[in-house]
């Protein structure tokens, strides 16, 4: 998976791009048909906000979030972006059976 920070108004300091890449990088553990990730943190006098957009395979996942400080908005964006990857793999999932049901077996 490809994780790209970048900043508007912001400096991204190694420290910074780091903990980015380790939160959102914990998504994959849940979905690993991630391609790349686009992680845009901005500031806004005293607002700290983090975007994200996840490009995956049959599925493309954005989110946002606002926190106190930046870390605090990227810890709120790794929970929203973990919520609705989990929530698309459910959606992919099969929940078909692959021995039938029980109506068909007692009928024949």
């Amino acid at each position: 998976m490809q994780i790209t920070v970048s900043g508007h108004q912001v400096d991204i300091t190694e420290p910074l791009r780091a903990y980015a890449t380790e939160k959102v990088g914990k998504v994959e553990k849940h979905f690993d048909h991630v391609i790349t990730t686009n992680v845009v943190l901005h500031v806004e006098k005293l607002r700290h906000m983090a975007e994200a957009t996840i490009h995956a395979k049959g599925a493309t996942i954005h989110a946002n979030a606002e926190g106190a400080d930046m870390y605090a908005a990227i810890d709120t964006l790794a929970a929203k972006l973990d919520r609705q990857v989990i929530k698309h793999k459910e959606k992919t999932a099969d929940h078909h059976r692959t021995d039938g049901s029980k109506k068909k077996k007692s009928a024949s």
